[in-house]
C-alpha cells in the first residue's frame, strides 16, 4: 500500500486552479531544443520533468498513475544526462526550466548557489531511505531532493584464489593475496594522474576526511585531511609505493586494473559495480567493504542520484506530491531500479535486491561510506590532492608533500 504524506488541501486547489508551470502548445507536447517530450493525457495543471533515456520509461509509469489520480498532466522531456545540470541552472531563472529534474547529488552545491532548487519535505517517509542518501541530498541542513539510487566502490576479490571471506584490514588482504599470487592487489591510480576517489576509503580509515562535516552531516569548507591523520595516510602511501612494497603503483590505470584482475594476476581490487561486467574470466567474485588500512572504518565516497524540485515551479505543491507520494513509493523505485540497476536509496528495496551477493557487497560498502562533497570548494580539491598522492607513491617525502598540498588547498579555498 502506498503511504501518502498529507500536504494539505492546497494540493486540491493547485490541481483545480494553478496555471501550467511550463505549458505546452495546443495539440500536445513540444520537444525541448536538446530533448524530446512525451505527450501525456491529463487535462489539469502541468508538471514538466526532465529525464534521460535510461529513466524515461520508468518515470512514465509513475506519471500515468499520477495523472489518473490527480487529473494533472506530466510531460517528460528526455535530455542527455550530461546536459541536465547546466541547462537547469540556465533555464530555471528564465521560467523555461522544468518543475523537476533527475540529477546527481554532487550538483547540489552549484544548484543551491544558483538559487534554482527548492527544499523537499519527505515527512514520515524520510526514515525509509538510506541515511547516506539523505545526507548526500542535504545542504546546510536542508533536504533538496528525493534520493533514489546509490553507487560506490568496494573490495572485489577472486574467490577461487583467496576464498569468500572479506578481509577486514589491509595487512590481512595483502597476506592472503601474497599466498595466492606474486602481486596481491591492483588499485587504479589513473596512472600518473592520481585517483583520490578510489583511494578515499583507505584515507578515511586514518581519520583524514577531505572536508569536515557538521552535526547535520553537511560538509563545511574546513579541510579535514591535514595534521597527524593526514600525515599517517601519506606515510602509508609512501610505504606501499615505489620506495616501499610496491603494492601501490602509478602505472595502474582503470583498464590495466581490470585486465590484471580479469586475467587472474591479482586476487584483489577496488572497483565499482560498473566494472563487474568486464571480469569475464573470473568465475567466482565476492564483494565487500574496503579493508581498513589505518584502524578506523574505510568510508568510500558514495554517489547518489535523485530528483530535484525547481525553485521557480509554479506548481510546487503538486510537484512535491508527485515526488514524495509517487516517485518515492516502493513500486516506482523498483521500476527505476529495473530500468537502470543501481543500489536503491529506499532501504526496503535495497535489502530486497541485496539477495544478490554482489549487490549486497556494494550495499555494505555504501553503508560504511560518506557522500562525495557537493560543496563548491570540492572543485579546488582534485588536482592538488591527486598530484600529492602520486608524488608520495613515487617516493616524495610524505609529510612535506602532504602538508604542502593541504596548505595550498586551504589557500585556494580562502
Amino acid at each position: 500500500m502506498r503511504r501518502t504524506i498529507a500536504i494539505g488541501g492546497a494540493i486540491a486547489a493547485t490541481v483545480l486552479l494553478a496555471a501550467c508551470g511550463a505549458s505546452e502548445p495546443e495539440g500536445g507536447a513540444e520537444p525541448d531544443e536538446q530533448g524530446t517530450a512525451e505527450e501525456q493525457t491529463g487535462s489539469g495543471p502541468e508538471l514538466v520533468v526532465w529525464t534521460d533515456a535510461e529513466r524515461e520509461e520508468a518515470l512514465a509509469e509513475a506519471a500515468a498513475a499520477f495523472e489518473e489520480e490527480t487529473g494533472a498532466r506530466v510531460t517528460l522531456v528526455q535530455k542527455n544526462f550530461e546536459d541536465l545540470r547546466n541547462d537547469f541552472i540556465v533555464q530555471v531563472p528564465t521560467g523555461e526550466g522544468p518543475d523537476i529534474t533527475v540529477g546527481a547529488h554532487d550538483w547540489l552545491g552549484a544548484l543551491v548557489e544558483a538559487g534554482v532548487v527548492d527544499t523537499v519535505d519527505l515527512g514520515d517517509t524520510a526514515g525509509d531511505f538510506e541515511e547516506v542518501a539523505l545526507e548526500a541530498m542535504t545542504y546546510d541542513g536542508q533536504l533538496y531532493a528525493l534520493p533514489y539510487s546509490l553507487e560506490t566502490i568496494a573490495l572485489v576479490q577472486n574467490v577461487d584464489m583467496v576464498g569468500e571471506e572479506i578481509p577486514a584490514t589491509w595487512d590481512e588482504m595483502i597476506a592472503r593475496g601474497l599466498d595466492a599470487s606474486d602481486r596481491p592487489v591492483a588499485i587504479n591510480t589513473a596512472g600518473e594522474t592520481g585517483d583520490g576517489y578510489t583511494m578515499y576509503g583507505f584515507q578515511t580509515s586514518f581519520g583524514a576526511p577531505v572536508f569536515e562535516q557538521d552535526d547535520a552531516g553537511s560538509y563545511t569548507s574546513d579541510v579535514g585531511m591535514g595534521g597527524e591523520a593526514g600525515e599517517a595516510f601519506a606515510q602509508w602511501l609512501f610505504d606501499n609505493g615505489a620506495e616501499g612494497t610496491g603494492h601501490l603503483s602509478t602505472t595502474i590505470d582503470y583498464d590495466i586494473n581490470n585486465e590484471l584482475f580479469d586475467s587472474g594476476e591479482v586476487p584483489f581490487t577496488v572497483q565499482g559495480p560498473w566494472a563487474i561486467p568486464s571480469y569475464e574470466n573470473v568465475e567466482n567474485i565476492a564483494v565487500g567493504p574496503i579493508p581498513s588500512a589505518g584502524g578506523e572504518p574505510a568510508a568510500p565516497f558514495v554517489g547518489v542520484q535523485g530528483f530535484y524540485l525547481s525553485s521557480q515551479s509554479e506548481n510546487a505543491l503538486l510537484a512535491q506530491d508527485f515526488l514524495v507520494n509517487h516517485l518515492g513509493t516502493e513500486d516506482a523505485q523498483r521500476t527505476l531500479y529495473e530500468a537502470d540497476p543501481r543500489i536503491p536509496a529506499l532501504t526496503s528495496l535495497a535489502e530486497e535486491v541485496a539477495s544478490d551477493p554482489i549487490v549486497a557487497g556494494f550495499l555494505a560498502s555504501s553503508q560504511n561510506g560518506v557522500p562525495m562533497p557537493s560543496i563548491p570548494e570540492m572543485g579546488d580539491v582534485w588536482d592538488l590532492w591527486n598530484a600529492a598522492e602520486v608524488q608520495v607513491m613515487n617516493g616524495a617525502d610524505p609529510a612535506t608533500t602532504w602538508n604542502d598540498m593541504v596548505a595550498e588547498l586551504e589557500s585556494a579555498i580562502g
